[in-house]
């Protein structure tokens, strides 16, 4: 078995903790939330923030 730093252990326990619980003062606890939130984060931007009007414009584009 592999030896595990800090936070890594930390990071697992944490996890645990979370799946156990199931919920925290927000709701439910979503996992597949959590996974598309880091999938969108992989992927790459495809417009730019110039301002606030635009940003909203392209919202309600979208």
């Amino acid at each position: 078995m592999s030896k595990l730093t800090l936070q890594q252990e930390v990071s697992l326990l944490r996890s645990a903790v979370i799946g156990l619980i199931g919920e925290d003062s927000e709701g439910a606890y979503r996992p597949e939330f959590v996974e598309s939130t880091f999938a969108a984060l992989r992927r790459k931007p495809t417009k730019r923030f110039v301002s606030a009007r635009q940003f909203l414009d392209n919202l309600n584009r979208a």
